[in-house]
């Protein structure tokens, strides 16, 4: 035997002698697991270092073992912001988990993922499964981690009293140091969207400090930053900048981009409120960086606001047009994806509705079926009671198919307009000029587009607001209503944006009518509603005999005419003409 050879048989043969049996593998392998799952929250670095050795030696792991680490990779993908992937992953995990333990925890962190890509309906379709799953877990940690699922989408979808029902529940009970950190970040979150935030700052400090104890950074990190907005909020914001920055590369460190990108969003507002234009634009651009592939993303809305602003301080309005753009493209996803959320709630809603009408049809079918069957025992002397037992099934029948009727066109009407004003919302507003337009076109009638956008209207919401804002947006469609005839197709298009198609009117009858509209707003008196504050609006007039009658391009040169009225100093009416053809982008 070579020396070579030896050598090997002399390596094997101690490998062999080292080697624990079977079962001590699978401890190893569950010593590890065990260990990944304690840190996962707490240590990124570590508990990434620990699922690489456990696919290493995931030969060595049980089939419940080996299901278990596939729970983890999901915790490590939606860290790292690839909600969708760890929703493919959940989604198969919790149909094919074999152990109902670890089912309900892959339905409750799939309620979670859902939550953060704002997937509402399907969300709170998987929060109806699993806490149907509740009975048979007698694991008293892992239910409270449920319900603090059901509160992260309850208040994702806005339902903050749940959100709240929940977290009192749960701090109710005795729960572990990092479940009450979290229960305790929920009630934070949901008394922030009531504007109920506690006023007194111990409240805070304590939480974080608890936070920090359990070794949850990232919700530590959150209530800072609700801390931040508080003091933001009271006149503090220098102090607001200061404990944001001396925290900032703890955030950073967690790698978590939902996280990161919302303390630099924060820091670049008040960088800017604070006068330090620099600091504010870096801070922005990290915020966008870090919120790149979350299209809905707040931060990333404030982002661009802020880039937008500095850029026109320093009097650069090419950039300031171009942040615009990408704010108002960022702003209507998150428009967008807030109707969204209200809209899954309401078909949540109608789908229970519907299931229940369902259910006591059938029901009352079933008591039919058993009083036909007792009346066909008495033969044919109860002919006239089966008659009048078929005749009220028809009629129950009738009942329900009109019920069920009227809930599809509720839902119908959900879907087509916006739920603040009662116009037409934007896929609405498609669809009807879509169809306003290619009937135009065959007749060769000149159609027209007017656009508008309300002035300043961050000011009234940050100085009054949002519910003053709500009665300026209603205010504005009640007074523009009267307006416009019912061939025109109106609709709230964006969060403060507006369009009328109006069809056989050229450009000096849309001229009028933006004129019309202009004056109507700026006549709006903000003291029917207890406040001092003046409304007007910029407009912007297109017409398909300079645009053509493609709704993009009539967009397109509605939209650069805005901005010519903005450019002007708001409250006026431009129409677009060949001079803003250099802005024209649309094919």
């Amino acid at each position: 035997m070579s020396s070579r050879s030896w050598f090997r048989a002399s390596c094997l043969a101690l490998l062999l002698c080292l080697t624990p049996e079977a079962h001590s593998d699978s401890e190893r392998f569950e010593s590890l697991l065990a260990e990944a799952d304690a840190v996962r929250s707490s240590d990124a670095g570590r508990f990434s270092l620990l699922l690489d050795q456990l696919d290493a030696i995931s030969a060595e792991a049980t089939a419940q073992q080996r299901q278990h680490l596939r729970f983890l990779q999901t915790y490590r993908l939606a860290l790292a912001g690839d909600f969708q992937g760890a929703i493919r992953d959940l989604k198969v995990l919790f149909d094919q988990a074999t152990d109902v333990t670890l089912r309900f925890q892959a339905g409750a962190f799939l309620v979670n993922n859902f939550a953060a890509t704002r997937e509402f309906a399907e969300g709170l379709a998987y929060l109806d499964q699993t806490l149907a799953l509740l009975p048979q877990i007698s694991d008293q940690p892992l239910r409270q981690q449920s319900l603090i699922g059901a509160m992260v989408l309850y208040n994702q979808v806005g339902q903050y009293d749940l959100a709240l029902h929940y977290a009192d529940l749960v701090l109710a009970e005795a729960t572990s140091g990092r479940t009450r950190c979290k229960a305790e970040f929920m009630r934070l979150e949901a008394l922030f969207n009531q504007d109920a935030l506690p006023a007194d700052d111990q409240q805070f400090t304590e939480r974080i400090q608890h936070c920090q104890a359990e070794g949850e950074v990232l919700v530590a990190g959150f209530i800072r930053g609700y801390l931040a907005r508080r003091w933001d909020a009271d006149g503090r914001t220098a102090e607001a900048v200061s404990l944001l920055q001396q925290h900032l590369g703890e955030v950073e460190a967690t790698r978590y981009p939902r996280l990161i990108g919302e303390i630099h969003s924060l820091l670049a507002q008040y960088e800017y409120k604070l006068g330090h234009a620099a600091l504010a634009e870096e801070h922005a651009r990290q915020a966008i960086a870090q919120s790149a592939g979350i299209a809905f993303s707040l931060p990333l809305v404030l982002a661009y606001k802020t880039l937008y602003d500095t850029a026109i301080e320093r009097g650069d309005h090419a950039a300031a047009l171009e942040h615009y753009r990408h704010y108002a493209e960022a702003d209507k996803a998150y428009l967008d994806a807030t109707k969204a959320r209200e809209l899954a709630v309401q078909l949540a809603r109608h789908e229970t509705l519907q299931k229940t009408q369902t259910i006591e049809l059938l029901n009352r079918q079933n008591q039919v079926l058993q009083l036909e069957q007792e009346v066909s025992k008495q033969a044919a002397t109860n002919t006239q009671l089966v008659l009048a037992l078929v005749l009220l099934l028809l009629a129950s029948l009738a009942f329900w198919a009109y019920r069920i009727k009227r809930v599809q066109l509720a839902l119908k009407r959900l879907a087509e307009t916006d739920a603040l004003t009662g116009l037409s919302n934007r896929g609405h507003f498609t669809d009807r000029a879509g169809e306003l337009l290619e009937a135009s076109e065959r007749k060769r009638r000149v159609v027209s587009l007017i656009m508008f956008d309300l002035d300043l209207f961050k000011r009234i919401n940050d100085h009054f607001g949002h519910a003053t804002g709500d009665w300026v947006l209603r205010q504005v469609a009640s007074v523009s209503k009267s307006a416009v005839t019912g061939k025109d197709v109106f609709a709230r298009i964006g969060g403060e944006e507006f369009a009328i198609l109006r069809p056989d009117c050229d450009l000096d009858c849309a001229r009028e009518l933006a004129s019309q509209l202009r004056e109507r707003i700026a006549g709006i008196d903000g003291r029917a509603n207890g406040a001092s504050f003046q409304v007007s609006a910029s407009f912007g007039v297109s017409s398909s005999a300079d645009s053509g009658y493609d709704l993009d391009r009539l967009l397109a040169h509605a939209d650069h005419a805005l901005y010519a009225s903005k450019h002007a100093g708001r409250n006026r009416v431009h129409v677009y003409d060949s001079s803003m053809a250099e802005l024209d982008k649309v094919p």
